[in-house]
């Protein structure tokens, strides 16, 4: 027997497929048979695909399911269960089964140090050897430079343009952004400064928290000069703004003259 469990999946990192002449049965809403000569795809997240001969789709699937199991033997068997739903497989001759290490796919960066595998560029950094990971910023630029460690290094722009390894116990992009701007813009709405904090993602919140809630995603972006409500402007992908999102006094046309 072998079980899955939604986090991790069947085996961690493992593709496990199934080839043969199979019946799967789906009981939810509706209770849906098929039988043919099918492969059975699980993921390590518990996704599980079972495709036929025609067209892309397949014939039936549960996305993440919250458990997975089956016996391996010649009559193979495999269950899947997510909520009310349940995806059954019997295979009455099975032409193949195997595990199949898997990894995240991206654009190559280089080689890992650890390992000596490819690095790729998707959601984050991963080797496809190793398995190592290193999330980061969806804006990030992934750079050909390395960093002492021998990971490259990345281009974030935070108010500044910071160049930083990809691994942030390394190189910490809270820490840089928090020494060249923490204390450097007054609150608004109280005497307090703005410290840099992460609360989710990186934000400029009032020194007098509780007292003073005030608090601003800093967006990704270069700091161009400053708003008329006294707060910094920033270049950004979608142009010229405050670092109050709701601000609407940069782009305000001037008060006619006297």
């Amino acid at each position: 027997m072998y079980r899955g469990a939604a986090r991790g999946g069947m085996i961690d990192g493992s593709i496990h497929v199934l080839a043969g002449d199979c019946t799967v049965i789906v009981d939810g809403v509706d209770r849906e048979e098929y039988r043919g000569r099918l492969t059975t795809i699980v993921k390590p997240d518990n996704t599980v695909l079972v495709h036929d001969v025609d067209g892309y789709q397949p014939v039936a699937w549960l996305t993440r399911a919250d458990s997975v199991s089956g016996d391996p033997g010649e009559g193979f068997t495999l269950v899947a269960r997510k909520d009310d739903q349940t995806l059954r497989i019997a295979a009455h001759d099975r032409d193949g089964f195997g595990q199949y290490p898997a990894s995240a796919a991206g654009v190559p960066v280089g080689d890992c140090p650890a390992c000596g595998g490819a690095l790729v560029h998707g959601s984050e950094v991963c080797c496809v050897d190793c398995g190592d990971r290193y999330p980061v910023p969806a804006d990030a630029t992934i750079l050909t430079d390395r960093c002492g460690c021998g990971l490259p290094r990345m281009r974030v722009e935070r108010g500044l343009a910071f160049r930083l390894c990809i691994d942030r116990s390394c190189e910490s992009l809270d820490d840089a952004v928090r020494e060249a701007f923490d204390h450097e813009w007054s609150c608004p709405n109280c005497e307090g400064s703005l410290r840099i904090l992460r609360r989710g993602g990186l934000i400029a919140g009032c020194e007098n928290y509780p007292e003073c809630e005030t608090g601003f995603a800093i967006p990704a972006g270069i700091v161009d000069g400053e708003c008329p409500c006294g707060l910094p402007t920033f270049d950004t992908p979608g142009g010229r703004r405050c670092l109050d999102a709701t601000c609407g006094r940069l782009h305000a046309p001037a008060p006619p003259e006297p």
